[in-house]
């Protein structure tokens, strides 16, 4: 979530699930904000994803139509204002929450709810919930995690947040309830969102389907061919990949595996070696060197062939990562932009953010923000969604940055 975003969250609340927005804190000039959509005294909420599309497409009196993201949040699709899964917040379930048994799962829930709950007291100025967490300085430890609460002392500091909700919580209930209303929204509109979400929905049944049969279609040729015809590679079977990166200072190499779904590339401390040649990375790679790629089983059998000379390094074609011209692609508009080297490119970015533990990335295409959207636009077309508009030289330059910054994880060696 990058600062200046609109997020779509749920609510649970004694009104019944609510979908409505959020905008996290931001800055305009030296001051900072948040807010919810919403009316001066009114925190707006909808008993469906369509309403909320809709309100907001038809609605242009509220406090987040200044917001700097909120154009961007009017032209998405109905299924895109779905709240993610960590937005959804059972604020009628808090006590029972608090009445289970402390485990990760629960108490990152239960923290995470309860500053919700605080950041709605201080943007609708509810007194009420203000005095409940000013009452209770206990709930402060909830930020410390399930070790917080080990041990007797632990079991004791869990019982006295159990009681202080089961207290104090009903007021607060009351208080977020009493400015919680339900706007009329226009009819057509709702209709309009509907069916949007209905197409989202077919949309993804029908890919599903297609991805069965195709595996039944697989199955079928693997019993009439002679599946020993099908020898993976060397790479394929050590599970260790050669990647090629074309950047602006020329091209080089490296490697990259996955590990429970993380990649780890070949370098140390979320920086990435790399070689101006297969030939240099093979040399490299027959020599001790301490990496992050010496953790992974396979990595042993990598070693022995570069140093039998039997290693050869071959990138495969979904490992070749182009990224000079992207940026002014993506400057002159949707039309001028290759947007399978742009989902390369995508995918490279995030890959080496995650590796170096790097939420940057992530923020920076979140499909809140202009870059964000122009890219989603892009990679996943929805002819329910409309379509950017130009000048797109500021989003270019936001690609320029996080190619800047990839380039400046890359060790040459």
């Amino acid at each position: 979530m990058a600062s200046g975003d609109i997020v779509p969250i749920a609510l649970g609340l004694t009104k019944g699930d609510l979908v409505t927005l959020w905008a996290p804190r931001w800055r305009d000039g030296d001051d900072e904000w948040q807010a919810y959509l919403g009316h001066e005294e009114d925190l707006y909420g909808f008993e469906s994803v369509a309403e909320l599309a809709a309100f907001i497409r038809t609605n242009a009196e509220n406090d987040l139509v200044d917001h700097p993201a909120w154009k961007i949040i009017a032209g998405l699709s109905a299924a895109e204002l779905e709240p993610e899964e960590q937005y959804v917040f059972d604020l009628v379930g808090v006590p029972e929450l608090a009445a289970d048994d402390p485990d990760p799962e629960i108490v990152s829930e239960l923290e995470e709810t309860l500053e919700m709950v605080r950041n709605i007291g201080d943007v609708c100025e509810l007194d009420t919930v203000t005095k409940f967490f000013g009452s209770h300085p206990v709930l402060g430890a909830l930020p410390g995690g399930v070790s917080a609460f080990a041990g007797t002392e632990g079991e004791e500091l869990w019982d006295q947040i159990g009681a202080a909700i089961a207290k104090d919580w009903d007021a607060v209930l009351d208080a977020i309830d009493s400015v919680v209303s339900i706007p009329e929204v226009d009819a057509d509109a709702v209709a309009v969102a509907e069916a949007e979400l209905l197409a989202a929905e077919e949309n993804i049944v029908d890919a599903e389907d297609v991805a069965e049969g195709d595996d039944e279609i697989e199955t079928v040729d693997l019993d009439e061919d002679d599946e020993e015809d099908e020898e993976l590679s060397f790479w394929h079977e050590v599970g260790i990949d050669p990647v090629k990166i074309v950047t602006s200072e020329g091209t080089l190499f490296t490697l990259r595996c996955y590990v429970d779904d993380e990649p780890i590339f070949l370098g140390t401390e979320g920086s990435i070696t790399v070689f101006p040649s297969e030939r240099t990375l093979a040399r490299y790679l027959a020599d001790d060197h301490e990496h992050d790629l010496v953790r992974v089983s396979t990595y042993s059998e990598v070693q022995t062939a570069a140093v039998d000379g039997s290693l050869e390094v071959e990138v495969d074609e979904e490992n070749v990562y182009v990224l000079p011209g992207l940026a002014d692609d993506l400057g002159s508009g949707p039309k001028a932009v290759d947007t399978d080297q742009l989902d390369l490119a995508v995918e490279l970015f995030t890959d080496a953010a995650d590796y170096a533990d790097d939420d940057s990335v992530e923020s920076a295409l979140a499909v809140s923000t202009p870059l964000g959207w122009y890219v989603s636009y892009l990679l996943n077309p929805d002819p329910t969604r409309l379509a950017p508009n130009p000048p797109f030289a500021a989003e270019a330059e936001q690609w320029k940055a996080l190619e800047v910054a990839f380039e400046a994880r890359l060790t040459k060696e």
